[in-house]
């Protein structure tokens, strides 16, 4: 017999493409076909072979609309070799529902509900019984879709939780040996943000798979991956054939750099520059500039994916990790087989490669994750118009912002620190949101943090004008001269790479207790070096 599930591959991302800003959005019809971003797909052995699979990526990332799409094909009978009806069944109405007895009557009503929208018969629940309500739903279904065999996608699988998704699973399994035609589904999707393990973990009452399970996996599952540059060219090459408006190769390549291909981040910059930023109307050239400023609109205006990211970071486990890869430090291990790191990396939170390690997704996201930490500190700090901050022509005084933070850290570190809940990471936040409020919309900070590289380099850029900072922390391990040494051969190169003509600034802080005993005049310090300015906090 086959297996009840095939086996899921290492996780690729997904793709969506979706509106933001309401029906009459033009960007509604500007899409790439989510099939074509299949991975390893083999759709035609899941209804051939009659599979029941799963796909899993983070939100915003493709499933639903990939899913709905291939519905419509099968349906239609464009999708070759597949002589069956589809159904899509989101089952997200079932959420916080974790009694079977609840949790069932809903999720057979989403069944019917679906059913209706896609224009297939309507189902009867035949019994009361929660724990055979569901698969007496699907097989009342598969009879009344016969001669045609019967394919159900279940989306948002994952909202499923305690003894309603055991009985939902257990439900699938009891119908999965009597599929086929007019008996049950011939094939099943179950689609959500995390991996296969961890429902038939919970499935199996928090028992771990095991090689002699009813659940053992040996099959492929099908992936979708993230936008490549030439797919996010292809997706504004759209957007100029229909209206003629073009976009710089800077303002394309700054978008890739934000997003890393992420399609919801792709999407949303490419309609706030062209719909917010620019009149809807203009086909005035998109340049680096309008792309800036639709990140800064998004960041600053909390957009509802990015705030629902943000708040994954209440978890404290969750919070661990992030911050260790915000401040770049190696106190804490990044483990792969963390339950934990896996979580992360399903949500699509973090990621892993061979030339960088741990990272932040993408860089907008550490933008949000970063405004998440520091928000405490960056509304209780005095306005800007109590700081040195602004050159006579109007330009940026980073030497001044800087004596202000060193003054200002050294009147409220201590008691701030107190009270904060990211020690480890008090110094990196605190400057960064005295940076933030400062700025206050009017430039830009770039981020570049990776686990494990001791440092945290940040670029800000406000009217044109660039300036490199390195925050770097001397532990009770650490030696000062050697932190020092370190720093300055980083920043250097840091520099170097983006211009060696940009002001640097090397900001390192002791953290050492024995420092804390000495006096503030002995701990802060101010000086040159090789082009650099280096201040000691």
């Amino acid at each position: 017999m086959a297996d009840f599930f095939p086996a899921a591959q290492p996780q690729k991302r997904a793709v969506r493409f979706f509106n933001t800003t309401g029906p009459c959005n033009p960007w509604d019809h500007y899409m790439l076909p989510p099939e074509e971003r299949l991975v390893g797909a083999q759709l035609h052995r899941y209804i051939r072979d009659n599979l029941y699979w799963v796909l899993h990526a983070p939100r915003q990332t493709g499933k639903t609309t990939f899913l709905q799409s291939w519905m419509r094909q099968i349906n239609s009978g464009r999708f070759t070799g597949a002589n069956a009806l589809a159904c899509y069944v989101s089952v997200e109405r079932c959420q916080e529902i974790p009694e079977a007895e609840k949790c069932m009557p809903d999720l057979c009503k989403a069944i019917q509900d679906h059913a209706v929208l896609a224009g297939l018969p309507v189902p009867e629940i035949t019994t009361a019984v929660p724990n055979s309500m569901l698969s007496g739903i699907l097989m009342n279904w598969a009879k009344l879709t016969a001669p045609k065999p019967l394919i159900v996608l279940f989306d948002e699988v994952d909202v499923l939780q305690g003894q309603s998704l055991i009985s939902f699973l257990r439900q699938l399994r009891g119908g999965f040996a009597e599929r086929g035609i007019g008996k049950f589904p011939v094939s099943i999707a179950l689609v959500g943000m995390r991996d296969l393990k961890d429902y038939i973990t919970m499935a199996k009452e928090g028992v771990p798979v095991n090689p002699g399970s009813p659940f053992n996996i040996k099959s492929d599952s099908a992936v979708i991956g993230n936008f490549k540059e030439n797919d996010i060219m292809k997706l504004f090459a759209q957007r100029t054939e229909e209206t003629g408006q073009k976009i710089t190769d800077g303002a394309l390549a700054y978008v890739c750099g934000q997003s890393q291909g992420q399609p919801w981040i792709v999407n949303s910059l490419f309609q706030r520059a062209t719909m917010r930023v620019l009149d809807e109307n203009s086909n005035e050239t998109v340049t680096v500039e309008h792309i800036r400023e639709a990140r800064r609109q998004m960041t600053e205006g909390r957009e509802t994916h990015l705030d629902s990211l943000a708040v994954r970071l209440r978890d404290k486990n969750i919070r661990r990790i992030i911050e260790t890869i915000i401040t770049g430090e190696n106190d804490f291990i990044v483990d792969r087989s963390n339950p934990d790191v896996e979580l992360a990396m399903d949500l699509g939170l973090i990621k892993w490669n061979s030339e960088s390690g741990w990272t932040v997704s993408n860089p907008m996201y550490e933008e949000i994750f970063t405004r998440f930490f520091n928000s405490v500190y960056h509304d209780n700090l005095p306005p800007p118009s109590n700081w040195k901050w602004q050159k006579s022509d109007g330009h940026l005084d980073m030497d001044g912002i800087l004596r202000g933070f060193a003054g200002f850290w050294r009147k409220n570190s201590e008691v701030w620190e107190e009270k904060s809940d990211y020690t480890e990471a008090f110094p990196h936040l605190l400057l960064q949101a005295f940076l933030q409020r400062i700025l206050n919309g009017g430039g830009s900070v770039e981020r570049e943090s990776a686990a494990g590289r001791g440092r945290v380099d940040l670029c800000v850029e406000y009217k044109g004008e660039s300036f490199i900072l390195e925050i770097k922390l001397i532990h009770s391990y650490d030696t000062p001269d050697a932190v020092r040494n370190e720093g300055m051969e980083q920043i250097i190169k840091y520099r170097d790479r983006i211009n060696s003509g940009i002001p640097a600034y090397l900001l390192i802080f002791d953290r050492r207790p024995e420092t804390k005993k000495k006096s503030w005049d002995e701990r802060l310090s101010w000086a040159e070096e090789d082009g650099i300015t280096v201040l000691g906090l």
